[in-house]
C-alpha cells in the first residue's frame, strides 16, 4: 500500500528522474540482463543497442511518478503496455524481477540521493503499478482465451510466402492443428517466437496485413538493416527473409492492440489512412475492414509514403481494391522516385506527406486520421493534423517498438 507520505516522496524524485533516469533505465537493463538472463527473450536487443527502450521506460517512470497521484491519467498508456505484454506472454512472476532490478538501480545511480526512505516509497509505488498491470493483462488473457479459444502460444505453419516489395516479405501462418480462426480486429498485431539459431530463441511482435476473417494470419515483414557499425542487423526480420520456408513451425500469441478500426458513427464522414513505408501493414489490414463495412457514401483516402518503386508494397492487392470500390481514393507519394518510377508513372506526386497533399484530398472535410510508419514521418502528420483543428480523437496512431516522443 503507497501512503500519502510514499506519494510525496515519489513526486519529489521527478526532478531527479528527469536528469537520471535514462542512466538508470539502461542500467536496470544491464543489471537485469546479468541477474536474471532468462528475461532477454522479451526484449529486442536492437532497441537496447540504440538507446530506444530505456528512453522509453525512463519517459514511463517520469509519467508515473508526475501521476502517482492520478492512476487515470495513465490508462491510455497502461492499456498499452498491458497488451505488449499480453502479446510477449508476460506473467505475474516477471514483475518482481523487473521491480528488484529497478531498485538496485536507483540505489547504485543515485548513491547517497537514493536514501532508505525514497527506496521504499519506489517499492510501493513499483508495487501498485505491478499489481495493476497484472489485473489487466489477466483480463486481456482471458479474453483471448473466450474470444480465440488459446493464449500464451500455439503452434502455426507456414502455408506460404511472397514478395511485397524489394525489402518487405509476406508470410501466411495457419494453425498447425486444422482449426478455423476467429476473426481478428483490424491492425492488430500477434507475438511470434521462433528458434533461430541453436543458442537463440527470437519472439517479436508483427502487425496483421491480412483482411479480418481470413483463413490465415499474415504477416508483413521488413529486413532490417544495420544503419551503422554500433548496430546490429534484425535479428528475426532477416531469418523471416533468409531462412524461414514453407512448412516450417512457429508460435503464436492470440492478436493483441488497441490500434484498431473504428467507423464514424456518421455514415459519410472520411476515413483517411495515412501509410509510411512497412506501417502500410494494419492500415492495410483496416482499409479491408472499412470497405467491408462502409456503404458507397463513405470517402475512404489511403495515402502510401514510400521512396520508390522498389519499396512500394501491396501494388497490385491496393489496385485490385481501387477497382472493386468506387468509394477509395489513393494516393501514392515517392520521396525518392527513380528514373524508371517517373517513365511508367508509378506514383501520384513526389515528396513527404504535407498539409497541401491533405488539401488536395481532404479539403476542410471532417474527418478521422488512422497513421503508422516512420517516427519523423509520425511525427510531422501528427503536427500537420493539429494544425488542421483535427481533435486528438480523430488522429489515430501506432508506434512499431517502443514509442517516441515525437506524437503526443
Amino acid at each position: 500500500m503507497l501512503t500519502d507520505t510514499q506519494r510525496d516522496i515519489v513526486r519529489k524524485t521527478v526532478p531527479i528522474l528527469k536528469d537520471q533516469g535514462e542512466a538508470i533505465a539502461s542500467h536496470m537493463y544491464q543489471r537485469m540482463f546479468e541477474q536474471d538472463p532468462e528475461v532477454k527473450l522479451y526484449f529486442n536487443p536492437v532497441h537496447q543497442i540504440e538507446g530506444t527502450q530505456p528512453r522509453a521506460l525512463a519517459r514511463a517512470i517520469i509519467v508515473y511518478a508526475q501521476h502517482v497521484d492520478e492512476p487515470e491519467v495513465l490508462t491510455d498508456a497502461v492499456e498499452l503496455i498491458a497488451q505488449k505484454h499480453a502479446s510477449l506472454t508476460i506473467k505475474p512472476e516477471h514483475y518482481p524481477i523487473v521491480g528488484r532490478n529497478l531498485l538496485a538501480s536507483i540505489r547504485e545511480v543515485l548513491g547517497d540521493g537514493a536514501t532508505d526512505e525514497v527506496i521504499d516509497a519506489w517499492a510501493a509505488a513499483y508495487g501498485m503499478l505491478a499489481d495493476i498491470f497484472i489485473e489487466r493483462e489477466q483480463q486481456i488473457y482471458t479474453g483471448q482465451e473466450q474470444t480465440f479459444g488459446w493464449h500464451d502460444h500455439k503452434e502455426f505453419v507456414v502455408a506460404r510466402r511472397e514478395p511485397a516489395s524489394d525489402n518487405i516479405e509476406s508470410v501466411y501462418l495457419e494453425p498447425a492443428d486444422g482449426h478455423s480462426l476467429e476473426t481478428q480486429k483490424a491492425g492488430q498485431y500477434i507475438g511470434i517466437q521462433k528458434r533461430v539459431s541453436e543458442d537463440r530463441v527470437a519472439m517479436r511482435n508483427y502487425s496483421l496485413s491480412n483482411a479480418p476473417g481470413a483463413s490465415y494470419y499474415r504477416i508483413s515483414v521488413k529486413r532490417e538493416l544495420a544503419p551503422n557499425d554500433q548496430t546490429p542487423d534484425g535479428v528475426f526480420s532477416n531469418y523471416l527473409h533468409d531462412h524461414l520456408a514453407v512448412g516450417d513451425r512457429v508460435l503464436l500469441t492470440p492478436p493483441c492492440g488497441n490500434f484498431t478500426l473504428e467507423l464514424p458513427t456518421d455514415p459519410q464522414k472520411p476515413v483517411v489512412f495515412i501509410a509510411g513505408g512497412v506501417g502500410v501493414t494494419p492500415l492495410l489490414s483496416m482499409l479491408h475492414d472499412a470497405l467491408d463495412r462502409s456503404t458507397s457514401e463513405r470517402p475512404l483516402i489511403f495515402i502510401q509514403a514510400v521512396e520508390n518503386g522498389a519499396v512500394h508494397p501491396f501494388k497490385d492487392e491496393i489496385g485490385t481494391l481501387i477497382a472493386e470500390h468506387d468509394n477509395l481514393k489513393v494516393h501514392v507519394r515517392y520521396s525518392k522516385p527513380s528514373a524508371s518510377d517517373r517513365e511508367h508513372g508509378r506514383f501520384d506526386s513526389e515528396g513527404y506527406v504535407d498539409d497541401a497533399l491533405l488539401e488536395s484530398l481532404v479539403g476542410d472535410r471532417s474527418a478521422v486520421y488512422y497513421f503508422c510508419g516512420p517516427p519523423a514521418m509520425m511525427g510531422a502528420v501528427d503536427k500537420i493534423l493539429e494544425k488542421r483543428d483535427v481533435s486528438s480523437s480523430d488522429r489515430r496512431f501506432e508506434y512499431f517498438g517502443p514509442a517516441g516522443d515525437d506524437v503526443a
